[in-house]
């Protein structure tokens, strides 16, 4: 299976539009959704689009902190060999930072034989997106990204804390969701987001405060494109994180930073358009409508065997606790935050499935991938959902959900569908990554077990 090779014309057209840039960032994803790449001179960029640049496979195969998980068999096992990385067409721009390189492309691996790399996340997103194709329907999508904002500073226990407002000088600590004034308060931060943004083309277009000190959400524009969608969610996470540190911030996408707070989600909308292009969601009814139940059932049915991928490391779990607006359970429903799969209010001419399980910590392009798997899923076999839940999800739908970490990597291991969607290959990679990165975790010994336990026990 080819890709589309990127054309030396648009490196030549950039160079020419912007003489200014003198250094351009290089730009994949691993599995954990971490950016990795190469900074090349202007003078290598055409160089790129012609023969492509070399990296190893192994970026595939790193946990969180970046070690090389031999497991994977992606390191010592091949000698840690290169391949081919290729420029995407359509990526290069313009980064819009006050310092550092001027511009970014984003890269796509490819194997010895010039094939699309079965682990770049990628590469599995666009051969779920391709099912779509004979069904003769295109996923619209939209990110919305959750996220707080932290002072450089640690707290006398070396914990992160709220920042101090610019306008007031007083650390953040209470809970305003939606508040204007929290939102002008870092107005200069917003700003600077949005300057950001429009220069990298990213469709930024709605920020909120949200249910904690110092957490906000930017909520990105839909797409007919669910790999644009994920690559715009990886920029704004760069976007973000380069606005905070230059206004003497820092911004983290952990999922559960705080015990006592919220936690920070990723949540995506779907909608999927027919060949006429026309909303096939869109009803008066939603509940009635046949596509967005199937659509629905297929989620609700894989949404345990994708975990996972949702909630990739071990702070992801902290997030799921009652109450909290996080899901528990496969339940929908109507205009409900409850839920883990919400038919949001509005025009029914926008009809769309929101699908609010996985944290801001997880890989845009493997969230993605989960999600549209689960409605291909459930179009193509007419998957029926179970019923939809009015008020309270929590209250009426036992945890169905697994509820830690192991029990999450061992469901997706064990799924067919998933293997269906994903490839094996492709999870047992992932997998072992997880697995290795759980081991490396557990066998530390925490402060907290000195305190509780040393002298107890």
């Amino acid at each position: 299976m080819s890709q589309a090779r990127p054309d030396p014309d648009e490196a030549r057209a950039f160079l020419q539009q912007y003489p200014e840039v003198e250094t351009v960032d290089l730009l994949i994803a691993d599995g954990n959704g971490i950016v990795r790449g190469k900074r090349i001179n202007d003078g290598h960029l055409i160089k790129a689009f012609e023969g492509g640049i070399c990296l190893p496979a192994s970026v595939f195969g790193l946990d969180t902190r970046g070690q090389t998980v031999e497991q994977t068999g992606l390191g010592f096992e091949t000698g840690d060999a290169d391949y081919v990385c290729m420029p995407v067409p359509g990526t290069l721009g313009r980064t819009g930072w006050r310092t550092g390189a001027g511009a970014q492309v984003f890269l796509t691996m490819q194997d010895a034989g010039g094939a699309p790399f079965f682990a770049d996340p990628r590469v599995v997103l666009a051969g779920i997106l391709r099912r779509f194709d004979a069904l003769r329907l295109t996923p619209v999508v939209a990110l919305e990204l959750e996220f707080y904002l932290l002072d450089k500073e640690r707290d006398e226990r070396g914990r992160p804390q709220p920042p101090c407002s610019p306008v007031t000088g007083q650390r953040e600590s209470s809970t305003q969701v939606y508040g204007m004034a929290e939102l002008d308060d870092y107005t200069a931060f917003m700003d600077e987001v949005t300057r950001i943004a429009d220069i990298q083309g990213v469709p930024a277009d709605t920020a909120v405060s949200e249910y904690a000190p110092g957490q906000y959400e930017v909520n990105l524009g839909h797409q007919p494109d669910a790999l644009r969608a994920a690559d715009h969610a990886l920029l704004l996470k760069r976007i973000i994180k380069r606005a905070a540190n230059s206004l003497g911030m820092e911004a983290t996408f952990m999922a559960k930073p705080y015990a006592e707070q919220s936690g920070s989600g990723t949540h995506v909308h779907v909608s999927l358009l027919d060949e006429a292009g026309n909303n096939v969601f869109a009803s008066d009814d939603p509940l009635s409508n046949a596509s967005m139940r199937h659509a629905i059932g297929g989620l609700a049915a894989i949404m345990g065997e994708s975990l996972a991928l949702m909630a990739p490391n071990s702070n992801s779990y902290r997030r799921f606790q009652p109450d909290n607006f996080v899901p528990l359970a496969p339940t929908w429903g109507l205009n409900n935050r409850t839920v883990a799969l919400r038919i949001p209010a509005g025009d029914p001419a926008a009809t769309r499935v929101e699908h609010r399980v996985a944290g801001a910590d997880a890989n845009p392009y493997l969230v993605a991938g989960a999600v549209l798997a689960g409605m291909h899923y459930g179009l193509s076999r007419k998957v029926e959902p179970p019923p939809p839940s009015a008020g309270n999800a929590a209250e009426q739908a036992e945890r169905a959900l697994p509820s830690g970490w192991l029990h999450a990597i061992e469901a997706l291991e064990a799924s067919e569908v998933m293997r269906e969607y994903f490839g094996r290959p492709f999870l047992d990679i992932y997998t072992a990554c997880r697995r290795f990165e759980r081991e490396s975790f557990a066998s530390h010994v925490t402060s907290l077990e000195y305190e509780w336990y040393l002298r107890a026990v």
